[in-house]
């Protein structure tokens, strides 16, 4: 990031520097406009990128926007599917869905047997 930094400063301030101070001259066999045609393809291309990466935010929060109507969609075809005492949460329609039915969900409580505390030495 810092080369990029530094190219565009130079390519950005040199001519300029050029104008002001040594118009007619030649530097490195290029006149002043010479120079800036030559680095005109480095300021092309970064206007590109600018231009998509704002295109690219934009079309982001579009997607975004279209998620959200798709899920609030999505929601209430598994509702309804749910509902539907054909199908329900424990037929295979809702497990081919993506989903886990109903009676192979597992409670997720489990109780260990805790073996029983020492009790204090001296007492019985």
């Amino acid at each position: 990031m810092a080369t990029t930094r530094k190219a565009r400063t130079t390519n950005s301030t040199g001519s300029s520097g050029l104008t002001d101070a040594r118009p007619g001259k030649s530097f490195a066999g290029l006149t002043l406009d010479q120079y800036k045609a030559r680095v005109q393809p480095s300021f092309d291309l970064r206007s590109q990128i600018v231009a998509a990466q704002d295109q690219l935010m934009s079309l982001q929060t579009l997607r975004d926007e279209a998620d959200k109507a798709s899920l609030a969609l999505s929601r209430q075809v598994v509702n309804a599917v749910i509902g539907d005492p054909a199908e329900s949460d424990d037929g295979e329609l809702y497990e081919a869905m993506g989903y886990v039915r109903r009676s192979q969900r597992a409670s997720g409580l489990h109780r260990s047997a805790q073996p029983p505390a020492p009790s204090p030495a001296g007492k019985s």
